[in-house]
């Protein structure tokens, strides 16, 4: 399967070095074959922490193959970023969708689902299930 037809994920942290780390690991989970793109897209422009709509809207754009792309944040100011990208119509590309979910499970879940040729409702759903996984 071409990753022309997957849907691109997103991962918004207020660190660089988390949004990197998450998408490897949720990488390395999806197993071999296909992955679907993947972006991390953490803290701003220079290494600080915090959030960047440029960040963000590149990454994005780097992972858009026409699907769909879902964004999961880490904490508050990650989603506000992402809402207001999302107000402004033109700043992400079409068919972009804030995922409200774990950080961590939710990638996981979002980037295997989305690896396996699911479409962007499927990927959320996914990632949403990811709030029900129990630890103990």
């Amino acid at each position: 399967m071409s990753d022309e037809k997957l849907v691109g994920i997103v991962l918004v942290s207020h660190s660089a070095a988390v949004a990197a780390s998450v998408a490897e690991l949720a990488v390395g989970l999806a197993g071999g074959g296909t992955t679907a793109p993947v972006a991390p897209a953490g803290g701003v422009e220079g290494g600080g922490l915090g959030t960047s709509a440029e960040l963000i809207s590149a990454a994005a754009a780097s992972v858009d193959r026409g699907a769909g792309v879902a964004v999961l944040t880490d904490l508050g100011s990650a989603v506000l970023t992402v809402k207001t990208l999302l107000a402004e119509g033109d700043e992400l590309p079409a068919h972009t969708r804030l995922v409200d979910a774990p950080f961590v499970e939710g990638a996981v879940a979002a980037v295997v689902t989305a690896s396996a040729g699911a479409d962007l409702a499927a990927v959320e759903a996914a990632a949403l299930e990811a709030y029900t996984y129990r630890k103990v």
